[in-house]
């Protein structure tokens, strides 16, 4: 199902921070209207912002945003997740809304809690680099939605990117743990070598430049080439006897496959934690 046929659903967004404005300029550029979206703020300036973005109607108070939809996105922090939840409770019964969260640790079951047996609830990890529109959603959808449902929650997601179904609400902590919390990965990388760089006699900017543009670059070769594997793909710049594989060498004798999945099993731990803590 695509945003923009058949009928307009009116989508409601509870929290108007920088990701709820992708998926929203997401929804927009892939043409559903703007008077079927709503959105309720506490922060004027979160308010503020979404209005020169997007021509859709904001609030100050969840009631009055979600009065018509027929989906709702909580877009709102794990620490404020149950007061939204409770706020639009009584609409979500009225309605037969689905609710999607994209609160990190925050399990379908503590959100149902406050909404009911009956309620329709898909849970989603949306990554920041949904901010342009190439991010990366795990999503997994309790018993009570239905297809149609389930179908434009995805819909939804995919405004601002490539988005999955995971087999078990438990995988949103694999999910969380690699494209979740993935771009502060590479970041850190990218931070390294760059340090590296300097230490090497080059200016930071050129360093800077340097890296971005080669992980940039990697990335789309990967993605414009998924018939090849990645070892074959890091083999065809390893030369035999040469500067790659000297590097490449390092970074096995330090274990750094070991390294990325200890900090993997770190982050998919934290996960697990939050949602007890929020349970």
């Amino acid at each position: 199902m695509t945003i923009g046929s058949g009928h307009s659903h009116h989508i409601a967004f509870v929290g108007a921070g920088n990701m709820a404005s992708s998926i929203i300029g997401g929804l927009l550029a892939s043409g559903h209207p703007a008077d079927r979206i709503s959105a309720a703020d506490p922060f004027p300036a979160s308010l503020e912002r979404l209005r020169e973005s997007a021509p859709v109607a904001v609030y100050n108070d969840n009631t009055e945003a979600v009065a018509s939809a027929d989906v709702i996105v909580l877009a709102v922090k794990p620490q404020i997740i149950a007061e939204a939840a409770n706020s639009i409770a009584a609409t979500v019964s009225a309605n037969g809304a689905v609710v999607i969260s994209i609160a990190a640790g925050v399990t379908i079951a503590s959100i149902q809690a406050r909404l009911g047996p009956k309620a329709a609830i898909v849970r989603s990890m949306p990554n920041t680099p949904a901010l342009l529109r190439c991010g990366a959603s795990g999503l997994f959808a309790n018993e009570a939605s239905t297809d149609q449902q389930r179908d434009f929650s995805q819909a939804i997601l995919s405004a601002v990117g490539m988005t999955f179904w995971v087999k078990s609400e438990q995988e949103l902590d694999a999910v969380t743990a690699l494209s979740g919390s993935g771009p502060a990965y590479f970041f850190l990388f990218m931070e390294a070598m760059i340090d590296a760089g300097q230490q090497l006699g080059l200016d930071r900017e050129d360093a800077t430049n340097l890296a971005l543009q080669t992980g940039f670059g990697a990335s789309r070769m990967a993605l414009e080439q998924k018939d090849v594997d990645l070892v074959e793909l890091r083999r065809r710049v390893t030369s035999p006897g040469g500067t790659t594989e000297r590097a490449i060498r390092s970074f096995e004798q330090d274990g750094l496959h070991d390294v990325v999945a200890r900090a993997m099993i770190a982050a998919a731990d934290r996960a697990a934690e939050m949602a007890r803590e929020m349970g």
